[in-house]
């Protein structure tokens, strides 16, 4: 990504007035914001993506590889539990990844690499037929999936099974600049198949676009992957309303108001469902009936995919 404070980037000499002195303040501010915040996803995109190589080519070419089989994830995890997100579930996820987008990072830009230790095994004539491609089916250039999309939007697509359908939601995502929540809904809500079914396909993409969600610079570094890989607390980076921010500011005071024996347990929760991974607004623990009790704050009308996702988390504590 270009440097924002690159040379002849910034008009300096250009200041005509205050107002203009102050636009140009802000002007800055933002594409630092950006910038930063876009460096911080890639580099642990990159991240995940060099451990699914990694574990990719031992599975191939590692000398003692046949010591390990089927437990060398399970072996992998236990070793590094001081990692952000590498448990076994997490490392399958990178081998995944690899393995759908083997030529995501070499067809990057090289300012946007990492250093890599994949040779140190030996590659075979079968591993670089594959490298030259991002994903079968997609014609979306690497270094435009690594600018534009989150690890979390990739992740989503990884999960997509069929490479046609992934290049489609691809090529949507992108041109939407969806969130990751409005890439998760429309994968729910079977659009592809809607689309293949339609008559009217301009149509219906003209909709589908102009009812999403879009993704704000802002979104990115809220990203449970990345506040994880950089040690913050969901507290620290995951608080999305005044709503929530409130209640926790007078604590005291709401705890009175629900009862006696409420005591908090967690705020935004992170839990694993599946492949979903969810945040619960605040846990308690009712000391009285000796069981937890969960709140979902919304600043939205109430709709009956909100007692879903309540329902959920219940079915998950339980």
């Amino acid at each position: 990504m270009p440097d924002p404070l690159a040379k002849n980037t910034t008009p300096f000499l250009d200041i005509p007035d205050f107002s203009t002195l102050v636009g140009a303040i802000h002007e800055l501010h933002e594409r630092c914001v950006e910038t930063a915040n876009r460096s911080v996803n890639r580099a642990l995109t990159l991240r995940n993506w060099h451990i699914g190589a990694h574990i990719h080519h031992f599975e191939l070419h590692g000398s003692d590889r046949a010591n390990y089989g089927d437990q060398l994830l399970n072996r992998l995890a236990e070793l590094l539990t001081n990692l952000s997100n590498c448990n076994k579930r997490q490392l399958y996820r990178y081998l995944q990844f690899y393995r759908v987008y083997p030529g995501i990072v070499d067809t990057a830009s090289p300012q946007f690499s990492l250093p890599s230790t994949t040779h140190i095994f030996q590659s075979s004539p079968a591993d670089n037929q594959i490298v030259g491609t991002v994903s079968p089916h997609s014609e979306i250039p690497a270094e435009l999936l690594l600018s534009k999309c989150t690890y979390s939007h990739l992740e989503l697509l990884v999960a997509v099974g069929d490479s046609l359908k992934r290049a489609f939601y691809e090529v949507e995502c992108l041109r939407g600049n969806w969130s990751v929540r409005e890439l998760r809904r429309q994968i729910a809500s079977l659009y592809f198949e809607r689309s293949g079914f339609s008559k009217d396909k301009t149509l219906l993409a003209s909709i589908a676009q102009a009812h999403a969600e879009i993704m704000e610079p802002a979104r990115i570094i809220r990203d449970p992957y990345v506040f994880e890989f950089l040690g913050l607390r969901a507290k620290e980076a995951m608080a999305e309303s005044d709503l929530e921010d409130a209640l926790v500011a007078h604590l005291r005071d709401f705890l009175l108001e629900l009862g006696h024996g409420f005591c908090l347990e967690a705020q935004q929760k992170s839990i694993l469902i599946g492949d979903t991974r969810g945040f619960v607004d605040l846990v308690f623990y009712h000391r009285i009936l000796k069981c937890h009790v969960l709140v979902e704050l919304k600043i939205d009308a109430f709709r009956h995919e909100h007692l879903g996702q309540l329902n959920t988390y219940v079915e998950w504590y339980r």
